[in-house]
């Protein structure tokens, strides 16, 4: 019998018209081919380390398979918020919530503020799920992108002029993904004035804020953040994750915080989305925040030092302009004549054997770039280069 294509089930509409990502299209194109280099996905090379992993068994070992407080545990909590009152404000654990992972934390967020119908303004390229998810809600997402150079930089008078009045909210990832481009304090502080006066929540992706670069020797590094400036009161929220200072990006643990009046309905959304994160997760979550910074301070340098090896060897290539990234755990380049990165980059997995994400994942102002993740060693680093000329010789 043939069937209507009307009475077809189907999701909203608002789902079907997601941009599904085409960094997961590219990884899916190597699925089956060997010997690929994957610099696709934001991953390190390395696995958690020790300590934290022992966290964990000791914790299972110890029967925590149970359900948790919707907020997490205690201990967590509180490791949390002393950790993030000696890098910024002092913050209190009442205001933190425990999620399942950062990306978890975003959606929550944007349940908990977002509305059908609301204007939100983002600055891109950025990660494609924080832009899809106030879509998902039904809200309207207005782009401000960054400006290429030297390195990625934002025009603030045009963000500025962007949160017109009754403007809902404005999504700000600083660390940047995919560009590394870090808003400076002094734009942090003109920009809350603004969103003060119009009553615009700031939402803050604060995932990347200790993976930052050039800062003076014995500081203990974090990008600028809007904790650092915002009152209890702001309408400021933040999501964060485990992901990424702790090499912990399969754990899935990450956390909000939020004014302390959202707390209680925060809670229901939590609820209502996961119940609570694993105990035996958040064990080991706590063993991070209390014990990490030595784990924290090595990455950098690690991330540092193929930051800068990537940034020389791919600007030396005919047909690419790499801008230097003061953040994250990217390059975005731009590559000369590139119209369909995510054809490019198929093309690249296929016949170069070498995984990047193309810039169109990261939305149409990402077109004509690549992201590389260089959370990896020298070696597969060098490798990949090699790779990438011997496929641009070609193309």
């Amino acid at each position: 019998m043939l069937l209507n294509p009307a009475s077809l089930p189907a999701a909203r509409p608002v789902v079907q018209d997601l941009v599904a990502s085409r960094i997961r299209e590219v990884a899916n194109a190597g699925i089956g081919l060997q010997d690929v280099l994957p610099f696709w996905f934001g991953e390190p090379d390395q696995m958690t380390p020790d300590f934290i992993r022992a966290a964990a068994k000791q914790s299972l070992d110890a029967g925590e398979t149970f359900y948790t407080h919707n907020f997490g545990i205690p201990p967590l909590r509180e490791a949390i918020a002393a950790y993030l009152s000696a890098l910024h404000r002092p913050v209190d654990p009442g205001r933190v919530a425990v999620t399942s992972s950062g990306v978890s934390a975003l959606m929550l967020l944007a349940q908990l503020i977002i509305n059908p119908g609301d204007r939100v303004v983002a600055v891109t390229p950025l990660w494609p799920n924080l832009v899809e998810i106030p879509k998902i809600l039904g809200a309207e997402v207005v782009k401000v992108p960054l400006r290429f150079g030297k390195t990625w930089e934002l025009d603030l008078q045009q963000l500025l002029d962007a949160l017109a009045p009754g403007t809902k909210a404005v999504l700000i990832n600083s660390p940047n993904n995919p560009t590394g481009w870090v808003i400076a304090k002094e734009q942090q502080e003109v920009l809350l004035a603004h969103c003060r006066k119009h009553g615009i929540w700031i939402l803050a992706d604060d995932v990347y804020e200790r993976l930052v670069y050039d800062v003076a020797s014995g500081t203990r590094g974090c990008a600028p953040s809007f904790l650092d400036i915002a009152v209890p009161e702001d309408r400021l929220v933040s999501a964060n994750s485990f992901s990424k200072s702790w090499l912990m990006t399969g754990w899935r643990l990450g956390w909000v915080v939020a004014p302390e009046p959202l707390m209680a309905d925060l809670g229901k959304l939590i609820e209502y989305n996961t119940s609570c994160a694993p105990g035996f997760v958040q064990r080991a979550g706590v063993v991070a925040v209390e014990r990490g910074e030595e784990i924290i301070a090595h990455t950098v340098a690690r991330y540092q030092a193929a930051r800068d090896f990537l940034y020389e060897r791919l600007n030396a290539l005919p047909g690419i302009t790499t801008p230097k990234p003061k953040g994250a755990m990217y390059l975005f380049f731009r590559v000369d004549g590139a119209q369909d990165t995510l054809a490019l980059c198929k093309r690249m997995v296929v016949e170069a054997k070498l995984g990047l994400a193309p810039g169109n994942a990261f939305g149409p102002e990402g077109e004509g770039y690549v992201r590389w993740c260089f959370a990896s060693s020298l070696e597969r680093l060098d490798e990949g280069v090699q790779r990438l000329a011997r496929f641009m010789e070609k193309a």
